[in-house]
């Protein structure tokens, strides 16, 4: 997959492209069942497939701190793209232009002079332009006029219910990590590099893998049965805290730390994944360290006991 950051880096298309535009937050079950749609449709035209996302996600440009929480960062998006049969991943920046741009002029510049769109697969309420005036109809409409044909992404749907990177959000939000794993088709996970932190989890006699999450919103909070992927090619059991340690500083900074069982390697510097197993209980504030210690030692207890009653997990 080639990844092409703004419009300005992107090579003719001469021969055109089938191409899917949005946001792909989590990269669920319904994204996946669209960019399979899309794949089967670049392989009957001959045409390379391309995805176009927009960054910041336009609720983060119009909403700030007040936009729902990401189910994925960026970075944590592309890793999960470069998995799909997807040849090229488009990424352009969202800013006050496209935000009041004109729906017509962005499908004649872009969708048909820049990208040579022959065939797009888009959701029925997808809207653009000033004034959410671009939609579906709209596109179907201009792709008549410039010859691009428009199709409807459809909707999957997991025990009657529509598939969606809000609905997962809710799930998560409610600490019900089965039926978020049922809508995305894997494990809720987070990704980043192990950074230096404060060193009170080792303090405290239990040493923690720490990942700043650089957001003020997150869909999870509190303390989580999880395991770890990415060091040596192992999977390593744990349990980690997600919040702002309001025991410690109350400070709005977003912290993953994860305590591994029986493991005391050297890992700074390195990208792993967390993956949310059971979520054990929300984050809490303690009066002194020796509460928050013996909290430590019953989540770790409760952490252990998950894994040992689920091997599955």
């Amino acid at each position: 997959m080639k990844l092409i950051r703004g419009l300005t880096h992107l090579e003719p298309l001469e021969q055109g492209c089938v191409l899917t535009i949005g946001n792909f937050d989590g990269l669920h079950l319904g994204h996946l069942a669209v960019i399979k749609k899309l794949a089967e449709r670049g392989l009957e035209l001959a045409l390379p497939v391309v995805v176009m996302v927009f960054e910041p996600q336009p609720l983060e440009y119009f909403l700030g701190d007040n936009a729902p929480s990401r189910l994925m960062r960026l970075r944590e998006k592309v890793i999960e793209f470069a998995k799909l049969p997807v040849d090229n991943l488009l990424i352009v920046s969202f800013n006050r232009g496209f935000a009041n741009g004109d729906a017509e002029q962005f499908i004649e510049d872009i969708l048909v002079k820049q990208l040579n769109v022959k065939h797009l697969v888009i959701g029925d309420d997808f809207h653009f332009g000033k004034a959410r005036r671009g939609n579906f109809s709209l596109l179907k409409e201009k792709g008549k006029a410039y010859g691009f044909s428009v199709e409807d992404t459809g909707s999957c749907y997991v025990d009657n219910q529509r598939v969606s990177s809000t609905l997962i959000r809710d799930a998560l939000g409610e600490g019900n990590l089965e039926q978020a794993k049922l809508l995305l088709g894997r494990c809720y996970s987070i990704c980043g590099r192990i950074a230096h932190g404060d060193k009170r989890g080792r303090t405290l006699g239990y040493p923690t893998a720490n990942i700043k999450m650089f957001r003020k919103n997150t869909p999870i909070n509190g303390v989580f049965a999880v395991t770890m992927t990415g060091i040596e090619g192992r999977e390593y059991q744990g349990v980690a805290n997600v919040g702002t340690r309001p025991t410690f500083s109350g400070s709005s900074k977003v912290l993953l730390e994860t305590h591994l069982f029986d493991f005391n390697k050297e890992i700074y510097g390195c990208y792993v994944e967390v993956h949310f197993k059971h979520k054990i209980r929300d984050e809490m504030h303690f009066q002194s360290l020796e509460q928050l210690q013996a909290q430590i030692i019953k989540d770790v207890l409760s952490a252990k006991n998950i894994f040992s009653e689920n091997k599955r997990l």
